[in-house]
């Protein structure tokens, strides 16, 4: 990525088994149906959304960016190829804390009727590659201490507990700490 504040384009990802395609509010129609399912945010927080609060979201998330620029949005549906199934979401929060050095913190849904079938592992791992490619050098999530198979996702993808801990989150990266990081989620 170039050293001014432009941000990767939206562009379809395919992985062996899914595809995680850029973000449109149309998506919210079919993703209700997992976002919405209370079961999922045992790890998530918060309440499932309604239609149109997903809507809203979705609208705001499209943009690709944060409204003064310092970071990139890389939100992604993430769809399953057998059956063309909206099974979870990958997301990237970009941002530059020096020059020369560009970093994402991912996070990863998977609805809980999809989970356990690897979709999140392929997802992450399709956007971690692309980044990579991209010259993103660290990489960071925040996992639920509880949560295992997230955790197992963000091994997979070379992170390690870091021990520092946000709103019972722990921080997991690729990479020592390289400075502040700007937002948490998208």
């Amino acid at each position: 990525m170039s050293e001014t504040n432009s941000w990767p384009a939206a562009a379809l990802l395919r992985g062996a088994r899914t595809q995680l395609e850029p973000l449109t509010v149309a998506h919210a129609r079919e993703a209700v149906a997992f976002l919405g399912d209370v079961r999922l945010h045992r790890w998530t927080g918060g309440a499932p959304p309604t239609e149109e609060e997903l809507e809203r979201r979705c609208r705001r998330q499209t943009v690709g960016h944060s409204p003064d620029g310092r970071q990139g949005r890389l939100n992604r549906m993430l769809r399953r190829h057998t059956d063309g199934r909206l099974v979870g979401t990958v997301q990237a929060t970009l941002h530059r804390p020096r020059p020369g050095l560009a970093e994402a913190e991912l996070a990863w849904v998977v609805g809980h009727d999809f989970q356990g079938a690897g979709y999140g592992k392929e997802g992450a791992a399709t956007m971690a590659c692309r980044l990579r490619e991209r010259g993103v050098a660290r990489l960071v999530a925040h996992v639920h201490p509880e949560h295992r198979a997230s955790a197992g996702i963000a091994r997979s993808l070379g992170m390690r507990p870091s021990g520092e801990v946000h709103d019972f989150e722990e921080l997991w990266t690729t990479a020592p700490d390289t400075g502040p990081r700007h937002g948490r989620r998208l």
